[in-house]
């Protein structure tokens, strides 16, 4: 695991975020041996594979401080946790069904003093807030997705692009992305990253209607 690869593509970060970004190798490791979040084989890759890809998203837009995140179906916390360090100033609601997942972010998060980060073990469709941006890493088929999420996008924003979704995936995404009726845009990773686990590699941007 090689945190150098964050500060490869992120050189700007402070003191603080350099140390968080550093921690995350042992505190996944720990948290790993004990409630599987990341597939075993994964984990030498957890920088690259996990983190950087988080990160992909920050290459498409920068939040602006205040901006309100929802992360659905976070898992082990991605891409919420990093980009919770990346931008301290904005607010990450990180959300899954599945409670041991949400143990080890909210561990994660208390670890690294992530005060930005909610962790809360809850279904999309139950939540009564609305954010500027939902952001999830291939959690389903973008078209229920949107479906799950598309009420819980406010209209009024202040960031670079419209409110809306931002979500990573991989593949070739012909067939899936002709069941969304809504404008996207496809932003590809391999323009911003190095390597061949990029290559196919995207952010999905949907704007909310």
């Amino acid at each position: 695991m090689n945190v150098d690869l964050i500060y490869t593509y992120f050189p700007n970060l402070t003191p603080q975020q350099r140390e968080q970004f550093a921690a995350l190798g042992e505190l996944y490791n720990h948290w790993n041996a004990q409630i599987n979040v990341i597939s075993r084989q994964d984990m030498d890759g957890l920088y690259e594979k996990h983190v950087l890809h988080s990160l992909g998203v920050a290459k498409v837009i920068q939040f602006k401080p205040g901006s309100e995140i929802l992360d659905v179906g976070t898992g082990g916390g991605f891409p919420g946790i990093p980009l919770a360090i990346l931008f301290p100033l904005v607010d990450f609601h990180l959300v899954d069904s599945i409670g041991k997942k949400i143990k080890v972010v909210q561990e994660v998060a208390t670890a690294l003093d992530l005060k930005n980060v909610k962790a809360e073990q809850a279904r999309v469709e139950h939540l009564n807030t609305t954010y500027d941006f939902v952001v999830s890493r291939a959690v389903t088929r973008l078209s229920p997705f949107m479906g799950w999420v598309r009420y819980k996008i406010r209209k009024a924003g202040n960031n670079d692009l419209r409110n809306g979704v931002l979500y990573l995936k991989g593949g070739d995404l012909t067939e899936e992305l002709a069941e969304v009726p809504d404008k996207y845009q496809i932003f590809n990773l391999s323009d911003y990253f190095a390597g061949e686990f990029f290559e196919t590699k995207k952010v999905i941007f949907v704007p909310k209607k």
